[in-house]
């Protein structure tokens, strides 16, 4: 396949490029800012803008399959309307000008944070594991683009029956656990509003070519994300000492993730950690 993928220079976007060219697929990067890295046989780098739609457009003729993975990974580092509306005009465009091409398998890079976590003043669970079903609290500029994005990808794969749209809901990704567990944020505590948990680059990479050869039809959302936290407590005892009043209606033994990515592995066949 020729796969476009956007954000083709950030860590996720390099990470698909990687492991696309091992499958012997052809990449359109297409990114803001120039490649950190030197040209690649059967890679294609085109700077250019999401919100610019005509450019965008243009970028993905003749491709097969996106990949859109541009977008502000956070809140606080821009304006709260910077970060909101980046993300939703670009994965607006990113769908928009798919189906203006004929392109009809699109995977888009989404966020645990869409149904609120990270980023809320006081996160709101109803249960544990957390699954594609729990309700959203969002709150911040950042999570609710996330959670507008696969709102937007509801609303083309209604528009387009054709089109397969997979939102990935990625949690804190990262080349290995060990960053995690020994980042700031978890040795001052603060992850218990991530639930401790992470998502690898080649895990990641993995989700986001499965999703283009998928088993389903429509929009679907699904978590990808490690299936162990990155804490040396088990995670009932995390969640006793936290989280105390949210029920516990999955598995939390041993140091299970507050996460369950198990509809990825039965719909894209995907496992975090692969044998």
């Amino acid at each position: 396949m020729r796969i476009a993928v956007t954000g083709g220079s950030g860590g996720i976007g390099r990470a698909v490029t990687t492991l696309a060219l091992e499958q012997a697929h052809h990449v359109v990067s297409i990114d803001r800012v120039a490649p950190p890295q030197a040209a690649q046989p059967n890679v294609v780098y085109i700077q250019a803008e999401l919100t610019d739609y005509e450019a965008f457009e243009q970028a993905l003729r003749g491709c097969d399959a996106l990949v859109h993975m541009g977008a502000i990974p956070a809140p606080g580092h821009h304006p709260d309307h910077v970060v909101h509306n980046n993300n939703v005009v670009g994965s607006y465009n990113a769908l928009r000008a798919a189906a203006q091409v004929g392109i009809n398998r699109i995977c888009q890079a989404s966020s645990v944070n869409a149904t609120g976590a990270a980023y809320s003043r006081s996160p709101r669970y109803d249960y544990f594991p957390l699954d594609e079903h729990h309700p959203t609290y969002n709150e911040d500029p950042y999570s609710l683009s996330k959670w507008i994005c696969e709102e937007q990808g509801n609303s083309f794969a209604r528009r387009y029956a054709n089109m397969t749209i997979a939102s990935l809901r990625f949690h804190w990704v990262v080349p290995e656990r060990a960053m995690v567990l020994n980042s700031r944020a978890n040795l001052s505590g603060g992850a218990a509003k991530h639930l401790w948990g992470y998502t690898t680059f080649d895990a990641a990479a993995r989700a986001c070519l499965l999703s283009l050869t998928p088993k389903f039809e429509g929009h679907e959302v699904f978590y990808i994300v490690a299936p162990d936290t990155a804490s040396d407590t088990p995670s009932l005892e995390l969640q006793q000492r936290f989280f105390p009043d949210v029920p516990v209606t999955g598995d939390l033994s041993d140091h299970r993730s507050f996460f369950d990515s198990t509809k990825a592995e039965r719909l894209l066949g995907w496992k975090h950690d692969e044998q």
